[in-house]
């Protein structure tokens, strides 16, 4: 079986880059600063699919992304969540939360309609966070 990203995860987000394990999105929504990283392993749709070692991989590029996010954008507070209710193809949300913005406190989701980003501020942010992230 070969890996291929879900319809719904294209149709959303701007390809940042590959890491050793993880294919790194932008979700085309500037309202947050928000990232998506998702295992390039075909058929995984839970944290438990993976091996060991592949939870440490992974555990260790949310890590850097998440640093990579936080030195190219502001942000309050920091989540990270793993659901699938909707895409169940495994992939990890880290997403930068400001006390402003326009879901806070609550979660992102359903909250308010994604603004896509400006097309030079998109490309700015997506070459600063590869540069973070060394890809």
């Amino acid at each position: 079986m070969e890996w291929s990203l879900h319809p719904q995860l294209v149709a959303d987000t701007v390809p940042v880059g590959d890491l050793a394990l993880s294919r790194v999105l932008l979700e085309n929504d500037s309202n947050y600063p928000w990232l998506i990283l998702v295992p390039r392993m075909p058929g995984v749709t839970e944290l438990t699919d993976l091996d060991p070692n592949e939870q440490v991989q992974l555990l260790s590029e949310i890590d850097a992304a998440a640093k990579a996010l936080k030195a190219v954008t502001e942000f309050d507070k920091l989540n990270v969540a793993a659901l699938g209710n909707v895409v169940a193809q495994l992939h990890v949300h880290v997403i930068g939360r400001r006390r402003r913005d326009a879901a806070w406190p609550n979660p992102v989701w359903g909250q308010a309609p994604a603004v896509p980003y400006d097309p030079a501020a998109r490309d700015g942010l997506i070459g600063a966070l590869r540069r973070g992230l060394k890809i």
